[in-house]
């Protein structure tokens, strides 16, 4: 059984007396709003993914193979020094070993300096003295990554400039309306080219009210307490497919039949999170974590939902809009009664619940297993908006 939340003297009214929950939470949310205007004035950065023509394609796995020799230049030169003298290499450092390189291997300086400034953030994140080499060949081959520094890439002509050459792209963003900071061309699976570029964009306030509570599970993969449902299992559609073409061995069916699963899902999620930013003031999300069921026999389901991307696109859209973000934790939210509170003898408990989808409580309430597990969900995001969240 929960503790009551306590009441200070910040929680009562004007007469004096302790104001409810409820009272607080909206309280709480209307100071977050009413700083709205503060907030719409700053800007936030975003990055905008646009597609590189194809007739480019040569040019970049060029610059991509030059960008592998200079990584792998940089981890073998850290790693002797650290063997040998017992000396990590900064970055500032690297950078004297590899000035006037880039006019050899066809890259702009910027480039070459962001290459050794990444080793040293990825070797300090790893714990590593030694990395693993970049591949610009065979099966296990790296994609291709050219990094740019702000100011290095810029729009011109219609096209995007950078280091003398010009790269055509399906501009779906309008890139000429934007200023260029810290950018990058990538390739992906199938061989195709994207440039991704970090701008400045104002924040847009949401207009939404209310508050929604999520369930994440593997049947459906998101699921509000109003009811909207995101099914995923984008996987499981295409699985036969992926399997005939897996024993075929037909290599480029494969990567375009994954490369479909994954749009699919990012789309879903998009939209879903999309929805959700644009209608409510407050999101709370259940804090389940599909690392620990990656271990378990579930794991097909749990990555085919994609809950992690779900949580990082709400987490950023969220951010954006100025509006409240948080998780919870769920325990026990899928067998207690979002009407009455109880834990009925009939409610889904364990893996042998699972087939459980509807269930009716004592108290006279049909439940639906996920929109009982959703409500509960934002109860309690209210209990912590009511009792406050402690400053650090």
């Amino acid at each position: 059984m929960r503790d009551k939340p306590r009441t200070s003297s910040a929680g009562k009214d004007s007469a004096g007396c302790a104001s409810s929950p409820g009272k607080l939470m909206v309280r709480r949310l209307v100071n977050l709003q009413t700083t709205g205007n503060i907030y719409s004035m700053t800007k936030h950065t975003k990055t905008l993914k646009v597609r590189v023509k194809d007739k480019h394609r040569p040019l970049l796995n060029q610059m991509a193979r030059s960008v592998n020799f200079v990584w792998n230049y940089v981890n073998e030169l850290s790693h002797r020094s650290i063997k040998e003298r017992g000396v990590f290499l900064s970055a500032y450092t690297i950078q004297k070993y590899t000035q006037g390189a880039h006019k050899e291997l066809g890259l702009h300086s910027h480039t070459v300096q962001r290459v050794a400034s990444e080793y040293v953030t990825r070797r300090k994140q790893f714990k590593k003295a030694r990395l693993s080499w970049r591949r610009s060949g065979g099966v296990r081959r790296s994609l291709g990554w050219v990094p740019i520094n702000t100011g290095a890439a810029s729009w011109k002509n219609g096209q995007v400039y950078h280091s003398g050459h010009y790269f055509k792209v399906w501009d779906s963003y309008g890139l000429s309306q934007y200023t260029f900071r810290s950018a990058s061309f990538n390739e992906d699976a199938r061989g195709r080219w994207y440039f991704n570029v970090v701008v400045d964009a104002p924040a847009q306030e949401s207009t939404g009210t209310g508050a929604v509570g999520i369930d994440l599970g593997c049947k459906e993969a998101a699921v509000s307490s109003d009811g909207d449902r995101v099914v995923g299992r984008r996987y499981r559609e295409l699985e036969a497919k992926l399997g005939i073409a897996q024993r075929a061995r037909n290599k480029d069916r494969v990567r375009n039949l994954h490369a479909k699963i994954k749009n699919r899902r990012h789309n879903d999620l998009h939209q879903f999170s999309r929805q959700l930013v644009n209608n409510y003031a407050l999101i709370v999300v259940g804090d389940v974590s599909s690392n620990k069921l990656v271990k378990t026999t579930m794991a097909k389901s749990v990555l085919d939902a994609g809950w992690g991307q779900l949580k990082a696109m709400l987490e950023y859209k969220c951010d954006h809009a100025g509006i409240v973000f948080m998780e919870v934790n769920e325990a026990y939210t899928t067998q207690t009664c979002s009407c009455c509170g109880e834990r009925s003898a009939n409610s889904p408990k364990g893996r042998a619940g699972l087939g459980i989808r509807e269930w009716s409580c004592g108290c006279g309430a049909t439940n639906d297993r996920d929109v009982n597990a959703a409500r509960n969900i934002l109860a309690l995001g209210h209990e912590r908006l009511a009792v406050g969240i402690p400053v650090l």
